[in-house]
């Protein structure tokens, strides 16, 4: 299978970014949370363990990956996400719906609940969601 091109980047590349590993996904939540942090900050944000090169090196890649942003202007280079979490979120949930739950969304909402008990404040959020839709839903009938 040839590879090709779309937007720019090798559909190997955009697949890649697409997907972040686990640990790009703690470095995305750090800086998702800070807005923007240095190497050092994100490490101790992580909990310091582990070498610091080893921060430095998933935050290079995922500046390759595009996933993050490099501001190299100051002597401390500052790193912040590419894009913010609900969109990322948004997008390996829609993968994840589509490759395990064959594109249904009840399924994986259900799959979900039954995987961990969500709190009462959550549940109350998730119908005031459905109350929203059944209404949507009423008005496009009309």
């Amino acid at each position: 299978m040839g590879s090709y091109t779309l937007g720019g980047l090798e559909v190997s590349e955009m697949a890649k970014r697409l997907r972040p590993t686990e640990g790009e996904l703690a470095i995305l939540g750090v800086l998702w949370e800070k807005g923007e942090a240095t190497v050092r900050e994100v490490h101790v944000a992580l909990g310091g363990e582990g070498a610091y090169t080893t921060s430095l090196k998933l935050l290079q890649i995922m500046t390759e990956k595009g996933l993050v942003k490099r501001d190299v202007s100051q002597r401390t280079h500052v790193y912040r996400a590419a894009e913010g979490g609900e969109k990322t979120q948004r997008r390996i949930l829609r993968d994840l719906m589509e490759k395990a739950f064959g594109g249904s969304a009840g399924q994986l909402v259900l799959r979900a609940l039954s995987a961990k008990r969500a709190s009462a404040e959550e549940l109350a959020e998730i119908r005031k969601m459905i109350d929203s839709y059944e209404k949507c839903e009423v008005r496009s009938e009309k």
